[in-house]
């Protein structure tokens, strides 16, 4: 099946604890098109560059999923739809990275490549 990172971005005055139940929610619903769920992750409240729908900060969420592309437009429809989502960020990768993400790393620990 083909692989996806998907980024999503919720609003501001979730809790942490309702930031974390869409991203269950969403997980439910790719397993229940024949997707799976490979990785999760819950980067916090984090500034915007910009304001979406007049909030300046939002809940991130990363997920590394192994899923059919129905089961992803799925997932992607329902975010659109869903009140809290602001915005949703899907890209179809050839691997997944292993270990954390680069927003999951301590900054000494991320390897920067030669100067140009």
């Amino acid at each position: 099946m083909p692989l996806y990172e998907h980024v999503l971005i919720a609003r501001q005055d979730l809790s942490n604890a309702q930031a974390e139940g869409l991203v269950e929610h969403f997980s439910t619903v790719l397993a229940d098109n024949g997707g799976k769920v490979v990785d999760s992750e819950y980067w916090g409240v984090k500034t915007m560059a910009y304001k979406i729908n007049k909030n300046r900060k939002g809940h991130y969420a990363f997920l590394r999923t192994d899923a059919p592309a129905p089961a992803v437009q799925e997932m992607e429809r329902l975010a659109r739809l869903h009140d809290d989502v602001m915005r949703v960020l899907t890209i179809k990768v050839d691997e997944h990275a292993e270990g954390p993400s680069v927003q999951m790393q301590k900054r000494d620990d991320r390897e920067r490549g030669p100067r140009r």
